[in-house]
């Protein structure tokens, strides 16, 4: 199968989390990578083009990718932002029928305070991603082998690829794809436990002579598997 826009970070994120020397979800990976990417183009390219602004003043963003904007040191493309966001939810909220009842500026506000626009971004994308997968595993014998030689998949991640293969793909073809990606899923999830269990045995004194084997980080490993965090580590 030739590689298109659509398939290569795929392809790219999936031999990374194959060859990683730590457990990666590709998936876990490549949202990460689309979140770096959203907040680059919004302090940057994107910054000033008018229907972007019409977004970002509408949907604003979340606590969260308002500090990793705050991190990423651009103030001045930050203050642009925050500056047309803030006149227009204030003209919205202040006017003069707002201002005799509560409802309009509550409703608007308590809007706001649930929408993000690179929540929205990452999410339009991240379907898409789902969707392009389950196409390469269904057509492309080589990334049938990726996907199996993957080390693990998180919990979230696995879920949704499991439900968009069993949205796009047919009756036939699900079952060996449940059987290709559950394999992985599952062998980590035994070893994840097993890895645990013998973390938590160690503080009992009848193991204290006995090797740590892979149990030292297993609890790190275990959130992050349980809260979709299994990205490359900085």
């Amino acid at each position: 199968m030739p590689e298109t826009i659509y398939t290569i970070p795929i392809n790219e994120a999936f031999e990374y989390a194959a060859s990683s020397n730590t457990p990666v979800c590709p998936f876990c990976k490549l949202e990460s990578d689309l979140e770096a990417n959203e907040i680059d183009l919004i302090l940057g390219a994107s910054m000033m083009e008018p229907d972007i602004r019409i977004k970002t003043n509408k949907s604003g963003f979340c606590p969260s990718h308002f500090d990793k904007m705050l991190a990423y040191g651009k103030r001045l493309p930050m203050a642009l932002i925050l500056e047309s966001h803030l006149c227009e939810i204030y003209d919205e909220i202040s006017k003069k029928d707002s201002i005799k009842s509560y409802d309009k500026p509550i409703k608007r506000l308590s809007e706001l305070n649930c929408s993000c626009y690179v929540c929205d971004r990452i999410s339009y994308n991240y379907k898409r991603i789902l969707s392009n997968a389950v196409y390469m595993w269904s057509t492309d014998d080589e990334f049938r082998k990726k996907t199996a030689s993957q080390k693990t998949f998180c919990v979230k991640h696995f879920c949704d690829f499991v439900n968009a293969a069993a949205k796009d793909l047919s009756k036939k073809e699900f079952p060996d794809f449940y059987q290709n990606v559950g394999s992985v899923f599952i062998a980590y999830f035994k070893d994840l436990s097993s890895d645990v269990s013998w973390f938590c045995k160690k503080f009992d004194y009848r193991y204290d002579q006995e090797p740590w084997y892979n149990a030292k980080d297993s609890v790190e490993r275990a959130v992050a598997f349980l809260s979709s965090d299994i990205k490359p580590q900085k």
